[in-house]
């Protein structure tokens, strides 16, 4: 292998699990404000945080800011993290990348979206990262059960979500 191919690979991100596909027909000023964490598979950035949001909002530069907020139970303080989003093909396509840290992107796929844009399932690059997010703290039992069939259809383990508590 040579020296460019594999500073190539090293760089070159998944930003979406194989076989998993983003929606089509994606409308993101539809999909801009705030977003409830109804269930989230955890990872070390939203450890021991409930009564998470994220905000979207568009940048002058026709990216997305994002602003995701929550509360560490544990420490009693707020947590806030900005960044920005981007599209990784068309801006039809729910496929976007994330970046919290500088130039350092990461995926965030949006897997299922009503028609409303009430209700999503977001997965991250693999199968360790999946949302289940709404425009209200709660989601109604059948809406959920129906995303959680798509997220299982898709690879992810639901067994994994933590059941964010929206108490603030």
């Amino acid at each position: 292998m040579s020296i460019i191919s594999t500073l190539t690979s090293l760089f070159k991100k998944q930003t979406i699990p194989a076989g998993v596909k983003a929606v089509e027909n994606f409308n993101v000023k539809k999909y801009l404000g705030t977003w409830y964490e109804v269930a989230r598979i955890d990872f070390k950035y939203e450890k021991n945080l409930n009564n998470t949001t994220a905000t979207y909002s568009l940048n002058k530069d026709g990216s997305i800011k994002v602003v995701n907020r929550g509360y560490n139970y544990k420490t009693n303080t707020y947590k806030k993290s900005e960044g920005k989003a981007v599209f990784v093909k068309e801006k039809n396509t729910g496929m976007l990348k994330v970046s919290f840290f500088g130039p350092f992107y990461d995926g965030y796929n949006v897997l299922a979206i009503d028609d409303a844009y009430t209700h999503a399932l977001v997965c991250g690059r693999n199968h360790d990262y999946l949302w289940l997010l709404c425009r209200q703290p709660n989601m109604y039992e059948a809406i959920r059960d129906r995303y959680l069939k798509i997220a299982t259809a898709n690879g992810f383990d639901i067994n994994r979500l933590l059941w964010v508590v929206h108490d603030q």
